[in-house]
């Protein structure tokens, strides 16, 4: 490669990184100064809701009620704009990760909102470390099995299993991956539309059956990236989704299977 290809490489990666702080800014800006109307519109809506409430026709009161619900709304999406936006800018601290005691910690996370579940988990005895900033993966995990919890609600009992995989390449540790599986009994999709679910506020079911704002498999995509991993998602409508999440396994666990 001659020395002119690699200065215009080099002015296209910079002029890449660039375009990506400016629209990181731009995310944040934005949700940022969105916040204040917001407030005034909920603040006053909830106090006209208080006030004359009684007062208005049952039409009237579904109206400010309506106002309310959006703008409750609304504050969740600028919540997950500004979460995305940060994880696109935040500093990344990698390091050998326990998977198997984070897993623990929010699968205990992740149950607390829905007391009286009847949840079926099944999960490997041991997993293997792997090389990741823990609070990053602790989000996407969270992401993940909250999401597998969420679209199993219709079901008498939600069964969720959770495998690992490591696979380790013949010729170096350093290609050594650990694929972690979460597999869940909830409504699934229609698998042509699967793309979109990585994107941001991307839903495939309405919001009466299932809450939410459609951010979760967003930041985990994000995250995934950012850790030099992936992400991928497989399901069929009424019959449950897979969601695999690849992350680079720790130098000290591929050593030692190398060695044995």
């Amino acid at each position: 490669m001659s020395d002119a290809q690699q200065q215009r490489i080099a002015a296209l990666e910079a002029e890449l990184a660039g375009l990506r702080a400016e629209m990181q800014d731009y995310t944040y800006t934005v949700s940022h100064d969105l916040r204040a109307p917001l407030r005034h519109i909920l603040s006053y809506a909830q106090l006209a809701q208080e006030e004359a409430g009684p007062l208005l026709p049952e039409e009237s009161r579904g109206f400010l009620q309506t106002i309310s619900e959006s703008a409750q709304h609304m504050g969740s999406l600028l919540d997950g704009l500004t979460e995305l936006s940060r994880l696109g800018t935040s500093p990344v601290q990698c390091a050998p990760v326990p998977l198997h005691a984070l897993l623990q910690d929010v699968m205990a996370e992740v149950v607390q909102p829905y007391p009286g579940r009847a949840v079926q988990w099944a999960v490997p005895p041991h997993a293997p470390e792997v090389m990741a900033d823990a609070s990053l993966l602790r989000r996407a995990l969270h992401c993940v099995l909250d999401n597998a919890l969420k679209f199993t609600a219709q079901r008498n009992v939600a069964h969720i299993s959770i495998s690992v995989e490591l696979q380790v390449a013949a010729d170096s540790h350093r290609n050594a991956l650990v694929t972690l599986s979460i597999q869940d009994n909830g409504a699934g999709f229609n698998p042509a539309m699967r793309e979109r679910l990585f994107k941001p506020f991307q839903r495939l079911h309405t919001t009466r059956q299932f809450p939410g704002v459609g951010m979760g498999l967003a930041l985990t995509h994000k995250i995934a990236q950012r850790l030099n991993g992936a992400v991928t998602i497989e399901g069929a409508p009424d019959a449950g989704c897979r969601v695999q999440l690849s992350l680079p396994a720790a130098m000290a666990v591929t050593s030692d299977l190398l060695q044995g």
